[in-house]
Formats: C-alpha cells, sequence, structure tokens
C-alpha cells in the first residue's frame, strides 16, 4: 500500500516539474520595464488611439483574440481588483502550493507570462459581450484606475486565487506580466 503511495507521489512530482520545464523553456524573456508606470503609459496610448477611433469611425485598434477590446481591458482590471478585496474563488492549496507556485516562479524569472486568454477568474462576473468604443474606453478607464488604486494602496493584499499569497512587488510584477500577455492580442493600426 505504501509503496503504491511513494508511487504516485513520484508520478505527480515528475509531472510537476516537466510541466515547469516545458513553461520555462517556452517562455521567451521580457525586454520592457515590468513596472505599473510602464504599464498606464501603454494604456494612455491605447486609450488615445480609442478617442480617435470613435471620432473617427474608423477602426484603429482592436483585438485578434477571442475576446473583444473591453472584455480583455474588464478581465484585466478584476484581477488587479481581486488583489486588494479578495477572489472570488480559489484553486486548492495543492495546487497553489505546487503548480501555482512554480509558474509564477518560471513568469517571474523569464519577466513574461503565458496562459488561456479566454479564460475568466473563477467566480468573476460575466465579461461584457458590448462592443462599443464607449464601453471599451470605459473599461480601459477601469483599468488605469484599479492600477494607480493599487499603486497607492496601503492595505493587506489577498491571496492570488492560483499562486496564493503574494508580496506587493510580486503582485506587481504578476498584474503586469498578465496585463502584458493580454495586451500581446491587441492589434493597432495608425
Amino acid at each position: 500500500m505504501q509503496r503504491r503511495l511513494v508511487l504516485k507521489s513520484l508520478i505527480a512530482g515528475g509531472a510537476v516539474f516537466s510541466a515547469a520545464g516545458i513553461t520555462w523553456f517556452s517562455i521567451s524573456p521580457e525586454n520592457q520595464p515590468l513596472t505599473i508606470k510602464q504599464t498606464i503609459n501603454t494604456l494612455n496610448t491605447l486609450h488615445m488611439i480609442l478617442v480617435t477611433q470613435s471620432e473617427s469611425n474608423s477602426e484603429y485598434i482592436s483585438s485578434a483574440g477571442q475576446w473583444k477590446l473591453g472584455q480583455i481591458f474588464e478581465h484585466c482590471a478584476q484581477s488587479v481588483e481581486y488583489s486588494m478585496t479578495g477572489y472570488p474563488e480559489h484553486k486548492s492549496a495543492i495546487f497553489k502550493n505546487t503548480l501555482g507556485h512554480i509558474a509564477f516562479s518560471a513568469f517571474s524569472a523569464k519577466g513574461k507570462m503565458t496562459h488561456s486568454l479566454h479564460e475568466t477568474i473563477p467566480g468573476a462576473p460575466q465579461l461584457s459581450l458590448n462592443q462599443d468604443v464607449s464601453y471599451y474606453l470605459l473599461a480601459l478607464s477601469r483599468l488605469r484606475k484599479s492600477l494607480t488604486d493599487f499603486e497607492s494602496y496601503a492595505g493587506t493584499l489577498m491571496p492570488h486565487f492560483a499562486y496564493g499569497a503574494l508580496t506587493k512587488a510580486e503582485y506587481e510584477l504578476a498584474h503586469v506580466m498578465h496585463i502584458n500577455n493580454h495586451l500581446s492580442e491587441i492589434i493597432t493600426r495608425t
């Protein structure tokens, strides 16, 4: 009986380390600054493009992924907000202490995250299907506000639903990498 348990543990451990190795080697390092300030600058540029788009009735910005722009901005804002208020649902403690911890460590080392770009935060309200440019601007403003709120936040940060407890610096890195990963699906035309 104990022999079986040891074998199962070894197999599970091997799977965890294999997944970590695949994640590590499949991510190329990030070269831009990974700060909230840099992210807000990027979002400000997207805001200017969206304002131009709304005034000219031409499409200068769009999403190449499954989610529309507003859904991307809303989802990213939810993640930042939940770091301060608490995530609605969590992965198991075992997940957070194994796969979650390994994934965050790999992402942090590379300065870049890769994850399913159409997977919602567990337990979060459904993302809006609104495709109006005015909604995109509203959702983008919510994201920028969540980041400035996070920067000035002095309270206790809530555990991440998949990574567990993070320091403020780790959360900043997680938020920036998360947003950058989603912004990779945004296409701009000038």
